[in-house]
């Protein structure tokens, strides 16, 4: 598909007679959505089953594999996982109304991130749409809902344009600058039968404009000349990783991250000293910078200090997005563009040899050491778990975090990270996406152990995705902090309220929880005990739980609260 799907057509008239369903075993709606996951080369779907999406669902599991979640914003965060994972489009499905709400939460998510998922919900009968009478599963104005929370949404109103609108949504999740689309289908459509002939698709031709030459070479002269470069490298750069690294060795800069750029460079590249900008060992490098480079970054309020970080001038700002620049931090010179296309080109205009000074990669170099052992300070005996992770498992291991304080802590800092396409985590924020996510990039790379990082607090949001993780049996370690609540608002409360509302919880016995599930556990109570734990659990090549507790480990030296502002603390 080359042209964005038109979704103009009315609906059917009430009065006229609803058509008689095809039964299951015909050619339906079902058939061509796997169709279209064939085009994308892509074999699972993740979702709820319903009575407004029937067709669809067994469609899918009779010819391609559905993972059958137990709540619709698992659904949405693990076709997302799926598709950070594989590189391409992960295919959620969900009913009508409450099911399409509860999807919404996951659906900001992928937003944030920039995901390409494929989010195809029910609706009800065509010749109801829009008249509020209360038919089973109806919501005021689904559609809009779902064009807020997406990057764009969609509504199947015949059989002739279902092709053409599942196609072109699918290509534009695939068009940079990626995110979540959503398509609605009513129930009655996806039953009739489809004539499906050859389905193709294919990001939309025209999404990446020329780099403007005037600014390139600004750009180029900036570069050359500056004696003290630094490159922030974020989410919208992962596929530009050769064009980044020569962009770095040519310049000697030293190299800074967002959460969702690590990986890009990886972590154990003298130059990189990763995703730390708000270190205080970091600040003096910062200072020092004559240049800053970005590359598809939205410099993050919880990266930044709340925006308040001095950032290096000038600034050359890399985005495919034109919005994007100087809308955080200004740019002298801003280039509209792919990634991978704009650094290459920008690297090509440097001269063999730039003015970066003699000295600056040491100062790189005593930076990034004194980012981590800060950080390993004030994490006191969690340092030795993320050290033993790290050795437990593979370097192409996907490293699933959810948010909670180790995650927030050493989880998406300290844990080195290779690959861009191992670093899943929720990067708009959101508690309790870890663990859907995790089945979800489990599922995607399957000869390879997943770790889960979770918290208690987190885990208790989709308790019930134990349930998946038990029948689905991906090969996977949940390695649960148990804490008894919401650790991170209790440290906040403690530090700046002085009393403690809403953050301590109820907690289950996870032992017996995951005996009931048929899931292996072990709870680690001393930092000795981490690697045996690992060890067992890996080795059943499937799911398993490490629970640490927190309680009986102790406290860390520099309790972790979030970096948001609060009005006179």
């Amino acid at each position: 598909m080359s042209e964005q799907p038109s979704a103009t057509e009315q609906p059917p008239a009430a009065d006229q007679p609803a058509p008689r369903p095809a039964a299951l075993d015909a050619t339906n709606g079902g058939d061509l959505l796997v169709a279209v996951m064939d085009a994308l080369g892509v074999d699972v779907a993740f979702g709820v089953v319903s009575v407004h999406n029937l067709p669809l669902v067994d469609a899918i599991a009779s010819r391609r594999r559905f993972v059958p979640v137990r709540h619709e914003a698992a659904a949405v965060n693990a076709a997302d996982a799926y598709g950070r994972v594989r590189g391409t489009v992960g295919v959620a499905l969900t009913s009508t109304g409450t099911g399409a709400g509860n999807a919404a939460g996951s659906l900001v998510e992928a937003l944030a991130t920039g995901s390409r998922v494929l989010h195809v919900t029910g609706q009800i009968e065509s010749r109801y749409l829009g008249q509020g009478r209360g038919f089973i599963h109806e919501t005021k104005d689904q559609a809009g809902m779902l064009a807020a929370v997406s990057k764009a949404a969609y509504t199947i109103f015949n059989v002739d344009c279902a092709a053409d609108i599942l196609a072109g949504a699918a290509a534009e999740a695939l068009t940079a600058p990626y995110g979540p689309v959503s398509v609605e289908w009513p129930i009655d459509l996806q039953y009739r039968p489809h004539e499906i002939g050859t389905v193709t698709v294919e990001p939309f031709a025209d999404a990446a404009p020329d780099v403007d030459e005037d600014a390139l070479a600004d750009a180029a002269a900036l570069v050359a000349g500056a004696r003290r470069p630094l490159l922030w490298i974020g989410g919208g750069a992962v596929e530009a990783r050769d064009e980044v690294l020569a962009l770095a060795t040519r310049t000697r800069a030293g190299i800074l991250t967002s959460n969702s750029g690590r990986g890009v460079v990886g972590e154990g590249h003298g130059a990189c000293v990763g995703n730390f900008a708000t270190s205080p060992a970091v600040r003096p490098l910062l200072e020092s910078a004559d240049l800053l480079v970005s590359v598809g970054t939205h410099f993050r309020s919880n990266e930044t200090g709340d925006y308040a970080l001095p950032l290096p001038v000038p600034h050359v700002q890399i985005d495919v997005d034109k919005a994007a620049i100087g809308r955080v931090h200004p740019a002298e010179v801003g280039l509209v563009g792919d990634a991978a296309a704009t650094l290459a080109r920008l690297t090509d205009a440097l001269p063999d040899r730039t003015a970066t000074e003699d000295g600056w990669l040491t100062q790189v170099a005593a930076a990034r050491r004194g980012a981590r052992q800060a950080l390993r300070d004030g994490i006191g005996w969690q340092a030795q778990i993320c050290d033993a992770v790290r050795s437990a498992f593979p370097r192409q291991a996907v490293l699933a975090r959810d948010v909670t304080i180790p995650s927030s802590m050493w989880g998406n800092r300290l844990l080195a990270v290779d690959d861009p396409s191992v670093n899943v985590f929720p990067r708009g924020g959101g508690i309790g996406q870890g663990l859907a996510m995790g089945i979800g990039a489990a599922i995607a790379r399957p000869d390879l152990p997943t770790l889960i990082l979770a918290g208690d607090g987190g885990l208790a949001v989709h308790l019930g995705e134990l349930g998946t993780l038990a029948q689905e049996r991906p090969w996977a370690v949940l390695l649960l902090f148990n804490d008894g609540g919401y650790g991170v608002l209790r440290n906040t409360q403690d530090g700046f309220v002085g009393r403690r509302s809403g953050v301590d919880l109820a907690t289950p016995d996870f032992g017996r929880l995951a005996a009931a599930y048929g899931l292996p556990h072990t709870v680690v109570r001393s930092v000795d005990a981490i690697e045996e734990a690992l060890a067992s659990a890996l080795s059943a090549r499937g799911p398993a739980v490490v629970e640490v507790d927190v309680d009986a480990l102790g406290p860390i030296p520099r309790p972790f609260t979030p970096p948001v502002s609060i009005p006179g603390a």
